[in-house]
C-alpha cells in the first residue's frame, strides 16, 4: 500500500500487477529472487543496461517522489528530512515486529501477545504527543512519514478495534481516522484479481476504478 500511495500521489505510471504470494509468478521470482512485494522493475537506461529493481516500500516511494512530489512529502514544515528517516526507522524496525507478532500470533507460538503489545502501544504514544502538537507527525502538511507509517497504524488498529478505541490516544485516532478517509486512500485500496504470467498488468494510477474483471 505504501508504494501505491507516493506512486498514485507523484503520479508515475506503472503496470501494476497484483500477486498472490502463495502462488508466486515465476516473473516475481526472476525479478526479485526474495520473492516479497512490492517490487518495481524500473525500464532499461538509455544504453540498453536492465533497469533497477526496487524492492522495498520505503525505496518505491523515494524514487517517486523524487521524480514529483506535488505534495511536498519531502518538505516538512517541521523538523527536517532526516527526521522523516529516523522515525520511519522506528516503524518499520520495533514497531513492525511487535505488530506482526500481534496480528499473527499463530506464526510466533513461542511470543507473547501482551509483551509485544506494551512496547508498541509505547510507541503509538509518543506518535499521539506529536500530534498534539501538529496536524501531522511533521507540521502543518502531510509528510512521507505519515503515509508510510499510517498503514502500519491502521493494521495495529484493525487487530482490536474496541482496545483501539479505548486507548487515550485522541490526535492519533483523529489522524488515522482522516487518513482512512483520504480520496488518496480510497483511490488505491481497489480490490484487484490476481496477475497471470503472460498477460498485461493494469495501468497505475488508475484513471477510474477499476472492474473486479479487468
Amino acid at each position: 500500500m505504501r508504494a501505491r500511495l507516493a506512486l498514485a500521489a507523484s503520479g508515475q505510471t506503472c503496470e501494476l500487477r497484483e500477486v498472490v504470494l502463495r502462488n508466486k509468478p515465476q516473473s516475481l521470482l526472476q525479478a526479485s529472487p526474495k520473492g516479497t512485494v512490492p517490487v518495481l522493475v524500473l525500464p532499461p537506461t538509455a544504453d540498453g543496461a536492465p533497469g533497477l529493481v526496487l524492492e522495498q516500500s520505503l525505496d518505491i516511494m523515494l524514487w517517486a517522489l523524487q521524480r514529483n512530489d506535488p505534495g511536498a512529502w519531502l518538505a516538512p514544515s517541521h523538523g527536517n528530512y532526516q527526521d522523516i528517516l529516523a522515525l520511519i526507522a522506528e516503524c518499520d524496525g520495533r514497531f513492525k515486529q511487535a505488530l506482526d507478532r500481534c496480528k499473527y500470533p499463530n506464526r510466533y507460538p513461542d511470543t507473547n501477545t501482551e509483551d509485544e503489545r506494551t512496547p508498541a502501544a509505547a510507541w503509538l504514544h509518543q506518535l499521539d504527543a506529536r500530534l498534539a502538537a501538529r496536524s501531522y507527525l511533521f507540521g502543518n502538511h502531510a509528510t512521507l512519514a505519515d503515509m508510510a507509517i499510517a498503514p502500519f497504524v491502521r493494521q495495529f488498529a484493525g487487530i482490536d478495534a474496541d482496545w483501539w478505541s479505548a486507548q487515550p490516544w485522541p490526535h492519533l485516532q483523529a489522524w488515522l481516522a482522516q487518513w482512512q478517509a483520504s480520496a488518496l486512500l480510497a483511490s488505491v485500496m481497489h480490490k484487484l484479481p490476481a496477475w497471470v504470467d503472460g498477460t498485461a498488468g493494469l495501468v497505475f494510477p488508475f484513471a477510474q476504478k477499476p472492474s473486479p474483471g479487468n
